[in-house]
């Protein structure tokens, strides 16, 4: 196994840094690796906000649930759908600029978001440091495109914490391969095969760290229970541009 294998498969998501700043050059690296990830036709849909400042933090932790190490992490990172850019090179050309229909660029955009944070994630944890991210950014993005002074056409989908670990974690336990990986078509059976193994070692982990067990199945079932419809993007898609946003249910 290779160098870059052993940082995938090593992955942790910490909550608690230490005071230990991260370096200016150091996420100049993780950007750049970031931007160095594919994207749709090469149209680079993705920008990247860092926030320092602890004041803008505090308020983007509260934006995000009230998640305390959002405002803890030396370095907080929202990375945003972006086609502001796409709008002004139809301008720049004379040509209309019509993705902003189409449900289809929410998928591009969201795609190229998440290829680019796990390009920043690689990096990141290659050089030492500890990362979480954070899908609360869109639980208030109305509140977070008004802080960071996002443009239409540009959209907060997921934040990410960045410092130097404060304290060594155990990995997470993760479904069993055959659950993930179909070959051919889609196995249904196979998909729920590996429920009550993951059960088991996710108890066993909450059990080790003196925590309550509980089932993996049940939190995740308790999670969309509680979240029919997490965030308000159904509002603030159409008011950064995305009338595709507005599509009625049932609707083609």
């Amino acid at each position: 196994m290779n160098d870059t294998l052993r940082t995938l498969m090593n992955h942790r998501s910490y909550r608690q840094y230490s005071q230990r700043p991260v370096e200016d050059s150091v996420l100049q690296t993780i950007i750049e690796a970031a931007q160095a990830a594919p994207s749709w036709i090469n149209g680079q849909h993705t920008t990247v906000i860092s926030v320092r400042d602890e004041e803008r933090k505090r308020r983007l932790s509260e934006l995000s649930g009230g998640q305390a190490h959002v405002a803890a992490a030396p370095v907080f990172l929202v990375f945003c759908m972006d086609f502001y850019r796409a709008k002004k090179a139809g301008e720049l050309e004379g040509i209309a600029f019509e993705a902003e229909r189409d449900v289809d660029a929410l998928l591009t955009g969201a795609v190229d978001v998440g290829i680019a944070m796990e390009a920043a994630i690689t990096a990141a944890e290659s050089l030492g440091l500890g990362i979480i991210p954070i899908g609360g950014v869109r639980r208030n993005s109305a509140g977070v495109i008004e802080l960071l002074k996002l443009p239409k056409y540009v959209f907060p989908v997921v934040g990410l914490c960045l410092g130097y670990p404060g304290t060594e974690l155990p990995k997470q336990p993760r479904l069993p391969l055959a659950s993930v990986w179909h070959q051919e078509a889609y196995d249904a059976e196979a998909a729920i095969s590996g429920f009550r193994a993951m059960n088991e070692a996710n108890r066993s982990l909450l059990r080790a760290q003196g925590a309550e067990e509980k089932d993996w199945t049940a939190r995740v079932a308790s999670f969309f229970a509680a979240n029919p419809e997490y965030g308000d993007a159904k509002t603030t898609l159409p008011a950064q541009g995305y009338t595709c946003g507005n599509l009625k249910k049932g609707q083609e």
